[in-house]
Parts: C-alpha cells; structure tokens; sequence
C-alpha cells in the first residue's frame, strides 16, 4: 500500500510501474541478464505463474540450473490463463518468458506431476524443488440444481476462451520480445465461436462472487453478448471510506470501488450489476435440463469491532433471478490435493502446502528436506504481488539452502576421507583425484 494513503489520497503505483517498464522495452533498456558463473547445482521449479517466474528468474540469476515444470500447453499460470487478454495482453507474459529463456532459464510444457512424473523422480534429479503450484482447487457451490446444464466454474469459463483466442491467433504470440505497445488496446485478437469455449451470447448471466474474478467473468460475458447480467455478493455493500479502526493502514482498505467490468456493464444497461448481501440457495431447473433461475435470500450482515462479519437469513426475502448461465467466482481451496500427496508435504487446516513466510533466506521449507513452497499454494489465494514477492523470497531460501548443503557435503566428504586416511595431494580426498596414466 501507497504510504501517501496515511494523509491522503495513495500514489498510482501500478501505473507508474506499467509507464516505467513499456517505456524501458520500448527503449531497449530492458536486456537478457546472462549469468556470468554458474554453480553447478540444479533447481526445479513446479508451476509457472507469478510466484514461480519470479523465483526462476532469481535463482539464474544466482547461477543455478532452473527448470520450470508446467502442466498447461504455456507457461504462465494464472497470468497466462486465468487473467482475461483485455485485462493483460498475453504478450507482455511472453515477453517476460522470452526474457528468461534467453537468460538460461528452461521451460518444460505438458508435464503433470505424478503423471508424467513422479516426485521422487524430481528429488533425484535437482538439487532443491520449489512447489509454486497456484491454488488451483475451486471453491465450489453444493446446493440443490447444482448437476444442471449452464453452471460453470469461472477458470473453465476464462481459460477456455483464453486457448481459443491462442488457437485462432496462432502468430500474435510469435516473438513477443519484440512487442512495444501493450497498454494501448490489443484489438488485433480476434475471436470467433467454434464450439471450443463456453459462450454467454444471448443469455442471461448471473456471476455469484466479487473480487478480481468476478470481475472479469462480467467483463468476458459483456464482451461476449449477455442479454443482462447480475453479479451476487454474499457481503455487505462496502463503506465509502475506509474504516479507520477496524481496517487501518496498511491493511487492504475495504471500501467500496467500481472495477471496470462494472463500469462496462453500468454503461451499456444504466445500473451496477451487484447485488450484495444475497445468499444463493438453490439453482432452479428449466424443462430442458438447463439452470433457469438462480434463488437467493437476502442476508442480514452486522460486523464486530474488529470488522468480523457475521450473517442471518432475513426472513420472506426468497427471490428467484431468471437466468440461462451462471459463473461461479467464488475463490479458491488451496494447491491440487494429488501435488501435495505425491510430496508428502505437512499441510495447514486450510489444506495450503504447510511452510512458514521468511525473509533473508529464511522460510519458505516443507516439511520434506529440499522441498520448498512459495505463493498461493502456501498462502491461499491472493495478490499477483505477493505471489511474486513469495516467490523471490523463496528463492533466498533455496539458495541458502543449496550453499550450506554444499558446505556440509563438502565437510563431510574431508571427514570421511582422514579418518579412513585417504586424503592424496594438497588435501583431497581420493575420490576427487584422477589417476594419472602409469609412465607418466
């Protein structure tokens, strides 16, 4: 958080930052860093999204081998996939993936660990593994109606267009190191329905969950040609100002904003499309199996002093939404259940990979030794920046982790080699000598 927020109204950090880097690749400041020495030592790294391109991208710069796994056909993660194009130009993620490359940094496409391969195969193979998996379990809604037609969950809703828009686009992707203007409009993909994605052309929307996700499922679906669109929130409408007790500086101020998928749809249908404080009870069936109806009930939120909401059902306030489609964008559980498993690593109550935050290489390990965790499949679902925050501090941790390993391997290999009385010349051990040929 800006501290001019502490006075008055924050400094726009995000886009002097987007102006400072457009610029620098415009420019041609932005330049591969290829490391001068390299250590030796090999670092895979699982996941592709924020946290794990920001770990990769410092531990080459640390000058170690990094490996980067990811299940998807691109890397990326979540920027890749989960984020909308017209929110962020998928060639500003390829550039920065160009970079890397071109830094030393290896991508490997496709792979699923524990299908294609195994964690043990991994430990042997690299020195330390980072999990920078996401969390990537949706939080679902088990309510009666739940097994019709037309309900989707948001990052099949997202992603599916994203790799259409890959499909039929096949050459924008193409050497995108090159690309200068990404915060100018990126009208030049281009979209078609060919049965490979879930289109909302025609139909009414309704979107259950705020935040980032729900905002861009309202956009897509506006952009996509929804007849009407509401979007339900389970909490209160948020204050104006921030509450200068409950939610102080630093903490993220709960106040009330309008993003821009609200903003589009305000501008095409004249009202904001939430509806707050609305509990969804059932999904109501239509004759062909499809969802025609959301039904809600309105809730009563009150708030202790600390900001803690709690919620009663108001009585007699039932209502039913008709509908055709219904996204849900209601966050995220944890890491995939079968990635954790196959690493065997403590999780915490919230089924998030168990490992403490650090700083100054601290943190960051599991409970198996080498294995590391970093982002949202450590803190649950959160920012981009903090992501890639975890991700370099992560990083010093593996680096610290690899150096003193090294150090230990090497005070024991010496160890080892007086007591069975076989250091050779200038104090090595044995081991670490060529025989020379005989005559020479």
């Amino acid at each position: 958080a800006c501290v001019a927020g502490l006075v008055a109204a924050p400094v726009t950090i995000k886009n002097i930052e987007y102006a400072i880097v457009d610029r620098g690749f415009k420019e041609g400041w932005v330049k591969p860093r290829i490391p001068k020495e390299r250590s030796g030592l090999q670092v895979a790294v699982v996941g592709s999204g924020p946290s794990g391109l920001a770990a990769a991208d410092e531990l080459n710069q640390m000058g170690h081998k990094v490996t980067v796994l990811e299940r998807d056909s691109r890397p990326g993660g979540l920027l890749m996939f989960g984020i909308p194009n017209m929110k962020l130009d998928k060639r500003v993620v390829q550039r920065r993936i160009e970079m890397l490359q071109a830094e030393g940094v290896d991508f490997v496409c496709g792979v699923e660990v524990g299908r294609h391969v195994t964690a043990e195969q991994l430990r042997a193979k690299y020195d330390a593994v980072l999990l920078a998996a996401g969390a990537t379990k949706a939080r679902d809604l088990e309510i009666p109606g739940r097994n019709l037609k037309g309900i989707h969950l948001a990052m099949e809703f997202l992603g599916g267009q994203q790799r259409a828009l890959f499909k039929q686009n096949p050459g924008l992707m193409d050497n995108a190191l090159h690309f200068r203007s990404p915060y100018k409009g990126n009208k030049d993909w281009k979209l078609q329905y060919d049965g490979s994605f879930i289109s909302v052309k025609g139909k009414r929307v309704v979107v259950i969950g705020g935040g980032d996700t729900g905002t861009d499922c309202t956009a897509t679906s506006l952009r996509h040609g929804c007849t009407s669109l509401v979007n339900l929130e389970l909490l209160d409408k948020p204050p104006e100002s921030r509450d200068e007790i409950a939610n102080a500086w630093p903490a993220y101020p709960r106040i009330f904003r309008t993003d821009y998928g609200q903003e589009e749809v305000k501008a095409r249908d004249g009202a904001d499309p939430r509806k707050y404080a609305v509990m969804t009870k059932e999904f109501v069936a239509g004759a062909d199996g499809n969802v025609a109806g959301v039904k809600i009930v309105s809730l009563k939120v009150e708030r202790d002093a600390s900001g803690r909401p709690s919620l009663a059902e108001i009585p007699g306030s039932e209502q039913v939404i008709p509908c055709d489609a219904v996204v849900l964008a209601m966050g995220f559980l944890g890491p995939d259940p079968a990635l954790v498993q196959s690493f065997g690593t403590a999780t915490t109550p919230q089924s998030n990979i168990k490992a403490l935050h650090g700083s100054n290489g601290e943190g960051f390990a599991t409970s198996v030794d080498g294995i590391f965790a970093a982002g949202d499949c450590r803190r649950g679902q959160s920012l981009v920046v903090w992501a890639i925050n975890e991700g370099q501090r992560a990083a010093d941790a593996i680096n610290k982790y690899l150096l003193e390993t090294r150090v230990e391997q090497a005070l024991r290999a010496a160890k080892d080699g007086v007591q069975a009385g076989r250091v050779g010349q200038r104090g090595m051990h044995t081991s670490a000598q060529q025989t020379k040929p005989e005559g020479k």
